[in-house]
């Protein structure tokens, strides 16, 4: 049994359709910070599943931060990427293949906390809720590879 609000469950599900069928022209903003769309494979389920989710970027690197509004548990979608670290990412009305890495080096991850904490505090206040330590992952956009011959 689901302990997520039914109510949020469907703002969810209309803000990634939102997304989705505007190519990011609308439902790409919450707070006033830029969203992506990120699909993962259900670790269980086998199903895709979207959720709209805030990014950093740090140069030409693309991460999200796995706070669940500092909840004492990781989101369902960060357990969906370290069972299948492959990812599908929507970024405005671009769609690419990702990789997902969790940031462990901890210098790295103290690194991109305190610039993601800086641009958008409410991570801050997301940590300050919780004991466990709100992962950050890197998204890597694999390469594409020219058609076959």
């Amino acid at each position: 049994m689901s302990s997520v609000n039914p109510l949020f469950k469907l703002f969810v599900a209309l803000q990634v359709w939102l997304y989705e069928t505007s190519k990011g022209r609308f439902g790409s903003t919450l707070g006033g910070q830029r969203l992506i769309l990120l699909t993962t494979k259900g670790r269980k389920s086998g199903r895709e599943r979207t959720v709209p989710v805030m990014k950093y970027l740090d140069g030409d690197d693309m991460y999200v931060i796995a706070s669940l509004a500092g909840a004492p548990k990781h989101p369902a979608w960060f357990h969906n990427l370290k069972a299948d670290p492959a990812v599908r990412v929507r970024y405005g009305a671009e769609t690419f293949s990702a990789r997902a890495k969790i940031v462990e080096d901890p210098a790295e991850r103290e690194r991109l906390w305190n610039a993601i904490v800086a641009a958008m505090p409410r991570f801050g206040e997301y940590q300050k809720k919780t004991t466990r330590v709100i992962p950050v992952v890197k998204l890597t956009r694999q390469e594409r590879r020219p058609p076959p011959r």
